[in-house]
């Protein structure tokens, strides 16, 4: 989270600790001074996907093929230089931090209801002022980042701890990111992702020593400073008194400066008059309303200690240098050897959630881009539940009387206060014989042993009826009719018109490149292919979830949103469909896949109809059309498509889009 007012205190207060570097040059002599060793920068991932986002359209549900070139493209200014670069991603919520998650998922869904309001009034895309990242864009830069051979780490704490470290420990050139904390660790340079000008690879650096300078503190108050500053460990709101009194006695208050920057200044000034030591922070703690917490100063300037450092106002034989806490006997699963292999796989980035429910038995997922006024489609959070109630049961193993642990969720949605986590209940899904072990799924091999891995992951999608059907098909469309097939069944509202928009996309998205649909012009932006596509994108990450808990029967790289999915492209032809225009247009004049499409479509019909779901036409026009209005519009379009589209089924999926037969598992 970084100290709040900081970054921008250093930019307007102190310009002479905001100093432009070329990255080419820092590189050379670094190569020069340490010939043994390549020039490295670790990259907070996490601060920089918004800066990383730079696709016209966001709203629509992601543009992850025009994404994907953007990454290639920063990757490859680096590699021209000669820099490597190691990417970090936060891997847990720390409970120290959970208060701020909350506070910001709150607050951003305030900032989504805005958007959406936007939407529905101008029926296009708000500016850039309005920005939120496209769902689950961290989760999918990080795969995405891996399947271009980049090192990509997930945490096991804290990201900006983890980060600072690594730059301390392998002697890199610096940290790339946008976050004020690494203006406080005692680490390698702080460059800034904001201010990076990709093609010189120049950018700003924010010099700690010049800071220091310009405050008259010395590099062992930063952490103190921080902390009176209120960061993720110190609320603010226990500062407020204190403020108030380092104010009075401030020599440096001008009143041409904001309240924050005064406050900035007058802490550092009394920091400054303050012996370095544990009795003067003993002395402060006393001071400041701490309430019961009394060591809430002290485990906040720890915070910022790396391996090996040591502070003046902690004393050596207490400083217990942050490691990752959690012991084996302590997790939710008791198995060592699947507990070491979740906990590997999630380091190197190559599952996903899974080890945070192994070993927290807790999982998280911020904000999408959904409509809390629409209440015929439910939160994502919902819809996803009970497919994640029977990944929970295939990863827990049941106790004494088949009951299984609980798992905590805290996910947003609207009507979810977050005030405390939802407790649910792990459910098995249906399957003959029961679920395999874990242990077999995860380590055992041979033929017998992949097609339970392929019918369990089924399983957790109501699905393992149909998997001779889908095991015909490219991995990446049998995962998307997986997907889609579960969604229709959850989400009763969805209609025909939606689900040709669906698998129109996934065959026409075939051979488009990042450029071309780049180009793809909207005349306008429907509010409900939005929340559909942000609800379509969270489905691709219960996949993910799926696949890392039943040990891998695709490839995590097939299984992507760009092989699937495009804001741009859904929204397109969501509207074509809605509108009733013909199975020509909707397919853009390829004729070639015109059975494909039936094909899929009847398949997704069928496995429907088997769980008494049967998909009905509602179009709704070019608008906000409800009721009985709806059921006259074009009868061209649904005359083509039917009302009710349950076709004869003859195992048509041969002809759609073969399956090369390829090794399965997590390679990429």
């Amino acid at each position: 989270m970084g100290i709040k007012g900081l970054q921008g205190f250093v930019a307007r207060v102190c310009p002479d600790a905001c100093k432009t570097v070329d990255l080419r040059e820092v590189a050379e002599k670094h190569r020069v001074d340490h010939p043994d060793f390549p020039p490295v920068i670790v990259v907070d991932a996490m601060s920089c996907v918004r800066y990383w986002y730079t696709p016209e359209s966001w709203v629509c549900g992601g543009q992850w093929r025009e994404y994907l070139a953007i990454l290639e493209d920063f990757i490859k200014a680096f590699t021209a230089a000669g820099i490597k670069l190691v990417f970090y991603f936060d891997g847990v919520v720390e409970e120290k931090k959970r208060d701020e998650w909350i506070k910001r998922r709150l607050q951003n869904n305030k900032e989504i209801a805005r958007i959406f309001r936007f939407i529905k009034t101008h029926r296009k895309q708000p500016g850039r002022e309005m920005f939120i990242v496209p769902s689950a864009l961290p989760t999918f830069t990080r795969f995405a980042l891996k399947s271009l051979g980049q090192k990509t780490v997930c945490t096991l704490q804290e990201a900006d701890f983890e980060v600072a470290a690594y730059g301390l420990q392998h002697n890199c050139i610096g940290i790339l990111g946008q976050d004020s904390d690494y203006l406080i660790y005692n680490t390698c340079p702080y460059f800034s992702i904001e201010k990076l000008s990709l093609d010189r690879l120049v950018t700003v650096m924010y010099s700690r020593e010049d800071l220091c300078r310009a405050l008259g503190l010395s590099l062992t108050h930063l952490p103190l400073f921080a902390c009176l500053l209120g960061n993720d460990v110190v609320p603010e709101s226990l500062l407020e008194g204190f403020w108030r009194k380092c104010l009075v006695t401030s020599p440096h208050k001008n009143n041409s400066y904001n309240r924050r920057t005064n406050i900035l200044l007058a802490v550092a000034n009394y920091i400054s008059k303050v012996p370095c030591s544990y009795s003067s922070l003993k002395h402060l703690e006393e001071m400041l309303p701490l309430g019961s917490d009394k060591t809430l100063l002290y485990r906040g300037v720890e915070s910022y200690l790396l391996p090996g450092q040591q502070s003046p106002w902690i004393p050596p034989n207490l400083t217990s240098c942050q490691t990752f806490s959690l012991q084996q006997q302590t997790a939710v699963c008791q198995d060592k050897e699947i507990f070491q292999l979740a906990k590997e796989q999630h380091i190197q980035s190559e599952n996903y959630t899974i080890f945070n429910i192994l070993s927290k038995g807790e999982i998280e997922c911020s904000n999408s881009l959904e409509d809390e006024c629409d209440t015929e489609i439910p939160g994502q959070a919902l819809i996803y539940r009970p497919a994640r109630q029977h990944i929970y049961s295939v990863l827990l193993e049941s106790g004494k009387g088949g009951a299984y642990p609980l798992v905590k969720e805290w996910f947003v949605y609207f009507g979810n206060p977050l005030q405390q986590p939802e407790l649910i209940q792990p459910v098995q899904p249906s399957m003959p014989g029961g679920t395999p072990n874990l242990k077999t799924l995860w380590f055992a091999k041979g033929p017998s042993v992949e097609k339970q891995r392929y019918s369990t992951f089924l399983a957790c999608f109501h699905l393992q009826d149909r998997m001779e059907e889908l095991q015909a098909l490219e991995a990446p469309v049998a995962a998307f009719c997986c997907l889609l097939a579960y969604l229709m069944m959850q989400v009763s509202s969805l209609s025909l018109e939606d689900l040709n928009a669906f698998v129109a996309v996934i065959l026409c998205l075939k051979g488009k490149s990042a450029a071309r649909l780049a180009g793809l012009q909207l005349a306008q932006v429907d509010s409900r292919a939005v929340h559909l596509g942000a609800v379509f994108v969270r489905g691709i990450t219960t996949l993910l979830m799926a696949n890392s808990a039943c040990g891998f029967p695709f490839r995590m790289d097939d299984l992507m949103p760009w092989e699937v999915f495009d804001g741009k492209l859904f929204q397109e032809k969501y509207q074509q469909s809605h509108q009733g225009c013909s199975l020509e247009e909707l397919l853009e004049g390829n004729e070639s896949l015109y059975t494909p499409f039936q094909n899929l479509k009847s398949f997704i019909c069928k496995a429907c109809t088997a769980k008494k779901r049967t998909i009905q036409s509602r179009p709704r026009g070019n608008g906000f059309i409800t009721g009985t209005q709806q059921r006259e519009f074009n009868p061209r379009f649904q005359q083509t498509h039917r009302s009710s589209f349950v076709p004869p089924y003859h195992n048509q999926m041969r002809g759609v889009l073969w399956r090369n037969p390829q090794p399965q598992g997590k390679k990429y």
